[in-house]
Protein backbone atom coordinates (compact mmCIF):
# COMPACT_ATOMS: atom_id res chain seq x y z
CA UNK A 1 0.00 0.00 0.00
CA UNK A 2 1.60 3.32 -0.85
CA UNK A 3 1.54 6.78 0.27
CA UNK A 4 -1.62 8.21 0.18
CA UNK A 5 -3.89 4.83 -1.03
CA UNK A 6 -6.26 5.91 1.61
CA UNK A 7 -6.60 9.16 1.27
CA UNK A 8 -9.71 11.15 -0.39
CA UNK A 9 -9.05 12.88 -4.05
CA UNK A 10 -9.87 15.57 -2.44
CA UNK A 11 -8.87 16.90 0.84
CA UNK A 12 -9.86 19.49 3.69
CA UNK A 13 -7.08 22.09 5.07
CA UNK A 14 -7.04 20.90 8.41
CA UNK A 15 -6.81 17.03 6.45
CA UNK A 16 -3.29 18.73 4.48
CA UNK A 17 -2.08 20.71 7.48
CA UNK A 18 -2.24 16.81 9.67
CA UNK A 19 -0.72 15.36 6.68
CA UNK A 20 2.16 17.81 6.46
CA UNK A 21 2.14 18.70 10.12
CA UNK A 22 1.75 22.53 9.49
CA UNK A 23 -0.67 24.52 10.69
CA UNK A 24 -4.10 25.20 8.74
CA UNK A 25 -3.07 28.79 8.14
CA UNK A 26 -0.27 27.65 6.60
CA UNK A 27 -1.29 25.48 4.21
CA UNK A 28 -3.97 28.65 3.60
CA UNK A 29 -0.83 30.79 3.53
CA UNK A 30 0.46 27.90 0.67
CA UNK A 31 -2.63 28.08 -1.37
CA UNK A 32 -2.42 32.13 -1.61
CA UNK A 33 1.31 32.13 -2.66
CA UNK A 34 0.73 29.48 -5.66
CA UNK A 35 3.03 26.40 -3.76
CA UNK A 36 -0.49 24.18 -3.16
CA UNK A 37 -3.05 25.49 -5.17
CA UNK A 38 -7.12 24.95 -3.99
CA UNK A 39 -9.77 24.54 -5.36
CA UNK A 40 -12.96 26.44 -4.26
CA UNK A 41 -15.79 24.33 -3.66
CA UNK A 42 -19.92 25.49 -2.57
CA UNK A 43 -21.30 29.47 -1.88
CA UNK A 44 -18.91 29.71 1.19
CA UNK A 45 -15.86 29.37 -0.47
CA UNK A 46 -14.48 26.45 1.37
CA UNK A 47 -10.86 25.41 -0.25
CA UNK A 48 -9.84 21.52 -1.02
CA UNK A 49 -6.68 20.42 -2.51
CA UNK A 50 -5.70 17.51 -4.96
CA UNK A 51 -4.29 14.59 -3.18
CA UNK A 52 -1.37 14.41 -6.30
CA UNK A 53 -0.57 17.87 -4.89
CA UNK A 54 -0.07 17.09 -1.74
CA UNK A 55 1.80 14.10 -2.45
CA UNK A 56 4.00 16.11 -4.46
CA UNK A 57 4.71 18.53 -1.64
CA UNK A 58 5.94 15.46 0.52
CA UNK A 59 8.21 14.03 -2.75
CA UNK A 60 6.24 11.14 -3.14
CA UNK A 61 4.32 10.30 -6.63
CA UNK A 62 0.88 9.19 -6.92
CA UNK A 63 0.37 5.63 -6.93
CA UNK A 64 -1.45 5.40 -10.05
CA UNK A 65 1.62 5.50 -11.51
CA UNK A 66 2.83 2.56 -10.88
CA UNK A 67 0.73 0.82 -12.45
Amino acid sequence: MALGDDWPDLLTVNEVAKILRVAPLTVKRWGKRGKLPAIRINSRGDRRYKKEAVLWLLGASPSSEAA
